[in-house]
């Protein structure tokens, strides 16, 4: 009996050490996104990973990818984390010239919420190339190697990746918009 836990100890810990080798980047830069504060970003990685680790049939339910799996987490735990932050009163400082603590910036978050829920509705040839080019940075080339796609096809799927964003905000700007 043991011996089993041992082994179903191991088993977990190469989950989630897995689990984070292979999508930890991604889920932190979508957090930091989302988030604006690093640190609170690992954070919610961290619990997301905790979740796959309780929930490991969550992850092979033949409804999508892993990473979208985990991608979701990481939303709904920063959602959730908003939602929460916003039901206490806000910081203010010793004096009451100086303005709040920290700036407010659940704006932004809010938008990144609706611009990642609007990237759900792409194409998922579309939402990869989007998420490759301005969620993790990479330029048309690395984006096209890692997709094992021509830059061309780069250029013109986030093109029209862009377009369907513009047109699925129906005309709105988000908050930090010029």
């Amino acid at each position: 009996m043991a011996g089993m836990r041992a082994r179903r100890q191991v088993a977990d810990e190469a989950l989630v050490r897995t689990l984070f080798e292979e999508h930890g980047k991604a889920m932190l830069a979508y957090a930091t996104r989302l988030l604006g504060d690093r640190a609170a970003a690992e954070d919610v990685v961290q619990e997301a990973l905790v979740r796959a680790w309780r929930n490991p049939e969550s992850l092979n339910n033949g409804k999508g990818s892993v990473r979208g799996w985990l991608l979701t987490v990481v939303r709904n735990l920063v959602i959730d984390r908003v939602r929460a932050r916003s039901s206490r009163p806000t910081e203010v400082a010793e004096s009451p010239t100086t303005g709040p603590v920290s700036p407010d910036h659940a704006g932004h978050v809010v938008d990144s919420v609706v611009v990642h829920s609007a990237l759900e509705g792409l194409s998922p040839e579309h939402r990869e190339v989007l998420e490759q080019v301005y969620l993790l940075g990479h330029t048309v080339p690395e984006a096209a190697r890692r997709l094992g796609i021509p830059a061309g096809t780069v250029k013109s799927r986030t093109h029209y990746g862009l377009r369907a964003l513009r047109e699925a905000f129906g005309g709105r700007q988000p908050v930090g918009a010029a």
